[in-house]
């Protein structure tokens, strides 16, 4: 009788959704989505699993705000209105006396991951 081979098939870490690097909450995701694809779980069940696996909002310290902006060659009040904000806002941020918070922190995430463009 000829030996089998086993093969072992493994996701690379681009098709996991592995954003917080739990195996129980990848675990969790992909039964989640076999019981949406089965018909068990509705899209509002499903997007509820999907805000689990999300990404952690990265924290910007004031240096990291300085170097944001200074990568796309901008003026604090450019940054201001692409993010919505006030320039006495982004100052403060820049020197420390304030943190980004909420839309703002999504907003300076999209511009560190995307690029300027994807703001405006």
């Amino acid at each position: 009788m000829p030996k089998r081979k086993m093969v072992r098939l493994r996701k690379s870490s681009a098709d996991r959704k592995n954003v917080s690097g739990s195996r129980i909450l990848n675990a969790v995701h992909e039964g989640a989505l076999d019981l949406h694809s089965a018909g068990f779980i509705d899209k509002r069940r499903m997007r509820q699993y999907e805000a689990l696996c999300l990404d952690p909002m990265p924290v910007y310290s004031s240096e990291s705000i300085r170097e944001l902006r200074d990568r796309y060659r901008v003026s604090q009040a450019v940054l201001a209105s692409v993010l919505n904000t006030s320039l006495s806002t982004v100052r403060q941020w820049e020197i420390g006396e304030k943190r980004p918070s909420g839309p703002s922190v999504k907003l300076l995430n999209l511009l560190d991951r995307k690029g300027l463009q994807a703001l405006l």
